[in-house]
């Protein structure tokens, strides 16, 4: 363990902000960890312990062959703070990690208060500090105020609403029904997938749509949605024509199968580099995502054997375009001072926004040892949820949207193998090339802290 006199300012009390201070302070760098509460609190806060979780207590599922209990496993062989406290306190839920939320929240904050190296700060961060490391861990409910001061330091305006669409595995997709083209040939020709439907097919769409069951915003949530960003429903709303004028035009588009235009068209654009997933343009909606299964493999030609690994949603979040304006190391390219952790860096999800905070412990620690930060393996749950982050995992001027981890953001495998078997094949391909990474961050090949944590000697004890 390292013995660094510098403190660094972690600026949120969330899954992201708790992981980063624990971490660096297990790593012997003294942590300010600035929280709100109980002073004051979102509109979705309720407790004033650290770590709460707002909506679900599940952490989703557990099984290490899917992409999220892949980045379980990870995390528990780092020493997460956040999965360890999970598993301490799991209640019953399949093969899902669900907590007791109560318990788990006060697990994490017993221990980050208890344990050495971690001063917890109440009180609102209206300002970033004008000198000294800051690490930005702030959630989807950033105050305005902080919010307004963020936007000064980045140098535009922070996004406010998460309008995500589906993303398709590309396997999954009918390549007899899909054909490859741009509109009007731009953007290299072959840049889209296209499915055509005809008149029948899309007012089939149109209504049931219209019919599906949505999701009820939160109160805090207001709908204020973006005239060039609406959900689908909303479009449906306005007239059963309205889509087809909008993410569903045909013009410019020709079905090479029958050599006509289509009635319309829903559009796939690549959401990774090696075409291996596949996002459904515009397809940004409240839908159930059991309607959304439901509708788009009933409704939408090629379709009918999808498999989906994002859901579309539209919820309030607070994010910046990290691929533009963080370094390497998470760091801010203009401020190199200031990191960015969790979902303000836009990753979705408890576990994704620890496992960012991990990430970035890492980089500031190695940063303030003047030592190289090695990311993880791009191989790994934790390496594509960091090379989408930076972008390296999208094509270029890819839209930056929050997103869940999946495979999609995974290098694909090499070789030919059966679908059902893909999923083996990334956790198995993960899981020994983390192993050889481990050392990088601090943990032993056998998932062991270098350094012991005091509160952890106290539960042996």
């Amino acid at each position: 363990m390292s013995d660094v006199k510098q403190r660094v300012t972690v600026i949120g009390g969330g899954l992201a902000g708790t992981e980063c201070a624990y971490q660096l302070a297990r790593r012997g760098v003294p942590v300010v960890l600035r929280e709100m509460k109980p002073h004051k609190r979102s509109p979705a806060h309720k407790s004033d312990a650290l770590a709460e979780l707002v909506c679900s207590n599940s952490l989703r599922s557990d099984n290490p062959e899917s992409a999220i209990g892949l980045l379980h496993a990870e995390l528990r062989a780092l020493g997460s703070l956040v999965l360890s406290s999970a598993d301490l306190h799991r209640v019953p839920a399949g093969d899902a990690l669900a907590v007791e939320r109560e318990g788990f929240s006060r697990e994490i904050t017993t221990r980050l208060q208890s344990g050495a190296g971690v001063e917890v700060v109440a009180g609102e961060v209206e300002r970033l500090p004008e000198d000294g490391v800051v690490v930005v861990a702030t959630g989807p409910l950033t105050s305005d105020a902080l919010t307004a001061e963020l936007e000064r330091h980045v140098g535009t305006k922070l996004y406010f609403y998460d309008s995500i669409a589906p993303i398709l595995s590309g396997d999954s997709i009918d390549m007899d029904v899909a054909f490859r083209q741009s509109r009007y040939g731009k953007g290299g020709g072959d840049d889209y997938l296209n499915l055509p439907m005809n008149r029948d097919e899309y007012y089939r769409f149109v209504n049931e749509v219209k019919a599906g069951q949505k999701l009820v915003p939160h109160s805090f949530e207001e709908p204020k949605y973006f005239e060039g960003c609406l959900p689908i429903e909303v479009m449906a709303e306005r007239g059963d024509d309205t889509l087809a004028f909008g993410p569903l035009k045909p013009v410019g588009l020709k079905d090479p199968r029958t050599g006509k235009d289509p009635y319309a068209v829903v559009q796939l654009r690549m959401e990774d580099k090696a075409g291996t997933a596949w996002n459904m343009v515009g397809f940004q909606t409240r839908l159930t995502w059991g309607e959304q299964k439901r509708i788009f493999m009933a409704c939408i030609p090629g379709l009918q054997n999808a498999e989906f690994l994002r859901m579309g949603q539209i919820h309030r979040n607070t994010f910046i375009d990290s691929p533009r304006l963080l370094a390497e190391d998470l760091s801010l390219k203009t401020e190199r001072r200031v990191f960015f952790a969790g979902q303000v860096t836009g990753v979705e999800g408890y576990v994704e926004s620890a496992a960012c905070g991990y990430l970035v412990a890492l980089a500031v620690h190695a940063r303030l040892t003047g030592t190289a930060f090695v990311p993880p393996p791009a191989t790994t749950a934790l390496g594509s949820l960091y090379r989408h982050v930076t972008g390296e995992a999208h094509p270029p001027d890819h839209p930056h949207q929050p997103t869940n981890v999946i495979y999609g953001l995974f290098p694909p495998l090499s070789g030919r193998m059966k679908k059902a078997d893909k999923r083996a094949a990334y956790s198995a391909r993960a899981k020994q090339d983390l192993a050889a990474w481990l050392p990088h961050a601090g943990v032993s090949d056998t998932g062991a802290p270098q350094a012991t944590d005091p509160t952890e000697e106290q539960r042996s004890a």
